[in-house]
């Protein structure tokens, strides 16, 4: 539960750097830690990630929901990508309309609607409808100017160096 009197705010961590899903889920467990209640959902993602496991541990204040299917979106999305985003949509904004959460972080919903998964106009809906008491952080590279003109901070991640430019890919217990 958020301390009596809590303002929330709209925080989006966009950029091409490494580092804004990992701020959102060390973000959810301070918030846990301070007893709030915490949902993340997971846009363009499905699978058996490492924070997955590390959040069931917190599992009586931080739900963790996926709206993806295996593998990532090139080109245009599918009917099944478009489905899987659509229903996490919807939960969200239902999540949101509650109240019932204290920190609604929606992860990759900048590439979301960078991909054409569903509109910016329905992400904005969704930032609207955001209670005074609630957190939401929006992640994902390439945030829509319209979602970063109403938010109360924004941080861009800028890559300077990577190692993946060197063919090392995503390492479990690290990036995945």
């Amino acid at each position: 539960m958020a301390p009596k009197g809590f303002k929330g705010y709209l925080q989006i961590y966009t950029g091409n750097g490494k580092g804004k899903t990992t701020a959102s889920l060390g973000l959810s467990i301070r918030a846990a830690g301070a007893g709030m209640k915490v949902f993340i959902g997971q846009f363009m993602k499905m699978g058996d990630y490492s924070e997955i496991k590390a959040l069931e541990r917190f599992s009586d204040l931080i739900t963790i929901e996926q709206y993806g299917i295996k593998g990532f979106v090139k080109g245009k999305p599918s009917p099944e990508d478009i489905a899987a985003s659509k229903k996490g949509l919807e939960k969200i904004k239902s999540i949101v309309a509650s109240g019932a959460y204290d920190l609604v972080i929606l992860e990759e919903g900048n590439v979301a609607v960078m991909c054409g998964l569903f509109d910016v106009q329905e992400l904005i809906d969704i930032i609207d409808a955001k209670p005074d008491n609630m957190e939401l952080v929006i992640t994902g590279r390439g945030a829509d100017p319209g979602v970063i003109e109403r938010a109360d901070l924004v941080t861009e991640m800028k890559e300077i160096k990577h190692y993946y430019q060197k063919g090392v890919n995503a390492r479990v217990g690290i990036e995945k």
